[in-house]
């Protein structure tokens, strides 16, 4: 079910001159997974969102405010079609949708379809966590941006930092999840195998949120005897996963994409010392800079951010900036399609450094942190005596990966 956040409507303050129409506020749709095994993460992106719209509603970016519209998609992607209808109903002008490329991929097409169908009432899809690279690749279009990374630009900067750091080995063993992205993921890693200077010893594909033992697949990894497991696992999959390493007393070291999702830490105890995970913010990434927005989040929101919420903050952010570009036409309407335009330029400094849409195939070019688990960590998570302890902050152009050649993008007129 849908709510409105009233407190997160932006107050009417302006308006045109007498005579013409007030401005109508933007709709915010969150289509994300409220309900059932994943909603601690749909929450998660929920309380980011709410707090990055603190700073829009504080530059008043719109004349007549926003609305936030919150819809719960169940986990899956033939619900998120139907809340997708829903919110089109209820005048959205944005979707945002972040947990599981497989829905990420839905609202995508579906989103697409509805604007070549409804020329001058279209909407924008910000995604905030699919990180399937056909998102930009072959799936790009006009109305979709990515403000999160994707699985090669992460895969690269991880691999980078773990190898500089003489920490990644020779023998590689993947392990993933059966959809879009966990074979990205999986092609991936073999592909950069000559760059990272490891072979593959072992590779395996398992259905999503499905598996509730993971110790077959953990004696598995053992008989191969790798230096590193390379994960894209989220959610229950990798917290069962990395339950199931602690248990065994697995001594592998983990090269992951989420392993600061609460919970993976705790759950894979002592065996997390020296584990390495690629992600979009840490407190300690960047000095006093992260720390302070750290704080200022803990503050507002209650718990520090962590696993998707910092670029999810800098999404919201993102859109604040292309509102501030554009204005409500003569009859005060949101113009989606000048509002796509402006988010293609947008670009602005973080407490990360600087955050910048790459017009082409509207991937995000952003700050990556590369930590690493220790006791050492000035930041605990999970209530143990085990962090996140930074070893390389990667810039946006640094991290960046070639434009992808299946992206085809296609502008409207202007």
């Amino acid at each position: 079910m849908k709510r409105f956040f009233g407190a997160l409507v932006l107050a009417a303050t302006s308006c045109f001159a007498f005579g013409t129409a007030s401005a109508e506020p933007v709709k915010i749709a969150v289509i994300e997974t409220l309900s059932g095994g994943q909603a601690a993460v749909g929450k998660m992106f929920l309380t980011a969102i709410n707090y990055g719209l603190i700073r829009l509603n504080n530059d008043k970016v719109w004349p007549d405010g926003i609305k936030l519209l919150e819809y719960d998609n169940q986990g899956g992607p033939s619900e998120a079609a139907d809340k997708l209808k829903a919110a089109i109903n209820d005048g959205a002008h944005i979707i945002i949708q972040g947990a599981s490329s497989a829905i990420g991929g839905q609202i995508t097409d579906d989103v697409r379809k509805h604007n070549l169908r409804n020329p001058g009432k279209e909407i924008m899809y910000l995604n905030v966590g699919a990180e399937a690279m056909e998102f930009t690749g072959s799936k790009c279009h006009f109305y979709h941006f990515r403000w999160n990374g994707n699985a090669e630009i992460r895969l690269r900067a991880l691999l980078t930092s773990m190898k500089d750091a003489r920490v990644l080995g020779s023998r590689v063993y993947v392990i993933g999840q059966n959809y879009s992205w966990g074979h990205d993921v999986q092609r991936l890693v073999r592909e950069y195998s000559k760059f990272g200077g490891y072979t593959v010893v072992g590779d395996v594909i398992h259905d999503v949120n499905k598996i509730q033992d993971f110790a077959p697949y953990v004696a598995r990894i053992k008989e191969t005897a790798p230096d590193t497991v390379v994960t894209g696992n989220w959610s229950s999959d990798l917290l069962l996963l990395m339950k199931a390493a602690g248990d065994s007393g697995l001594k592998v070291r983990f090269a992951t994409y989420w392993m600061d999702q609460p919970g993976n830490v705790a759950n894979a105890g002592a065996t997390a010392i020296g584990h390495y995970n690629v992600s979009s913010f840490y407190p300690d990434a960047n000095g006093d800079a992260t720390a302070k927005f750290a704080d200022d989040f803990k503050a507002k929101m209650g718990q520090y951010p962590i696993f998707i919420q910092g670029h999810t903050v800098h999404g919201i952010w993102g859109l604040g900036e292309a509102l501030k570009k554009i204005k409500p036409g003569a009859d005060g309407k949101v113009n989606v399609k000048e509002l796509a335009f402006a988010m293609e330029t947008v670009s602005f400094n973080t407490s990360m450094g600087e955050v910048a849409m790459r017009k082409e195939d509207h991937q995000v070019l952003l700050p990556l942190a590369v930590a690493t688990v220790s006791k050492d960590a000035k930041y605990k998570v999970d209530g143990t005596d085990m962090g996140f302890k930074t070893i390389r902050l990667v810039s946006g152009k640094d991290a960046a990966s070639p434009v992808q050649p299946a992206c085809k993008m296609e502008r409207p007129g202007a």
